[in-house]
């Protein structure tokens, strides 16, 4: 039996990560830890056996206080301002979150785990395929070697975080992992990321705001698959190693646009309730949800293209997908449609 700490566990992912943990391990202890900021929910955990403390990880004191007293032998650490955008207009809560939070859990975890005379343990670092730049036409997809190159903000941060991360396993032996995963989609996402953001757009007839000319390419990991890759990586990965999580859809983001557009269409018809509960949405009116795409100045030092070679994963591991892009994203705008309370009260808030 373990006794997990998840940070950031009322996030997109952490949330998803502690239903999928307690699912497996019901034995096991959880403890949340989150700021509950603007993506925090607690409604995501909802039904979970988990315990949420409201705190914030550059607390050091409430990180060290809160390791040592729950017992904590395993940290899987999420914790992050996430957004590009957001990291483009105010980079200081970046740097304050994902740096400076991050070594303050490492230096509680080492007060508590190696200072005190040594204790089984793990810290396992969640982080992004971003901190690597951006592809060029003819390069090969980022492996664990590729060298970082961040090209944003949030994306420089994260590199911050990945190295210190390294740091406290070379030099105090702190046994440490991390994963850089593509990017997530699936339930409980805070609807300022691409998915459900047009999903929810289509459905109330907003604009699509597309950037730039849309042919910027990411591969699309179901936040389920990437749970299972984080569970791979904290039970088997081996000390001080990194590995790269994918999900194998690689797509640009126009393609994925028009897949939320045609699967939107296609529930509208299947689900004659659809229409009367979003009368504005353009499938309502038996048009199609496509002609809500418009075009944008593209986001400043947007990257082109991002791919991931989970080659090590895959055969030291045992790590793959399970599933298509097509099998996910129908099964998400399943969920939304069928959890309209969660995000409405995000859209209440006004997030």
């Amino acid at each position: 039996m373990a006794n997990l700490l998840v940070t950031g566990g009322a996030g997109f992912i952490g949330a998803n990560f502690v239903r999928y943990w307690n699912g497996k391990n019901p034995s096991d202890t959880i403890t949340v830890v989150d700021a509950l900021t603007y993506a925090g929910n607690k409604q995501s955990l909802e039904g979970v056996d988990a315990e949420l403390v409201v705190a914030d990880i550059c607390d050091h004191r409430a990180m060290t206080a809160l390791v040592k007293d729950r017992d904590i032998d395993t940290i899987a650490h999420f914790a992050a301002e996430t957004h590009v955008d957001r990291s483009i207009d105010g980079p200081d809560a970046f740097l304050q979150t994902n740096i400076i939070g991050t070594h303050s859990l490492l230096k509680a975890a080492k007060e508590n785990w190696l200072d005190g005379g040594g204790k089984a343990h793990r810290f396992h670092h969640v982080s992004t395929d971003e901190v690597y730049g951006s592809l060029g036409p003819d390069d090969q997809a980022f492996s664990e070697t590729t060298a970082f190159k961040p090209n944003s903000p949030y994306s420089a941060s994260k590199a911050a975080s990945d190295h210190l991360v390294r740091a406290y396993q070379q030099t105090y032996g702190l046994e440490t992992t991390t994963s850089n995963c593509s990017n997530n989609y699936g339930p409980y996402q805070f609807p300022e990321k691409l998915i459900p953001l047009f999903l929810l757009n289509c459905l109330h007839g907003k604009p699509l705001p597309i950037y730039g000319d849309g042919m910027n390419v990411r591969d699309w990991l179901h936040v389920e698959d990437h749970c299972r890759g984080i569970d791979a990586v904290i039970t088997n990965g081996r000390i001080g190693e990194t590995y790269n999580i994918g999900g194998g859809q690689k797509l640009t983001n126009m393609s994925v646009i028009e897949r939320i557009c045609g699967t939107v269409d296609a529930a509208f018809v299947e689900d004659s309730t659809l229409a009367r509960r979003y009368p504005n949405a353009p499938a309502a009116k038996g048009k199609r949800s496509d002609t809500l795409k418009t075009f944008v100045a593209d986001r400043k030092g947007h990257d082109r293209c991002y791919a991931i070679d989970e080659t090590k994963a895959r055969g030291r591991l045992g790590y793959q997908p399970s599933r298509t892009f097509e099998e996910g994203l129908a099964q998400t705008v399943e969920w939304y449609l069928q959890n309209e309370g969660w995000w409405q009260a995000l859209i209440t808030r006004k997030i």
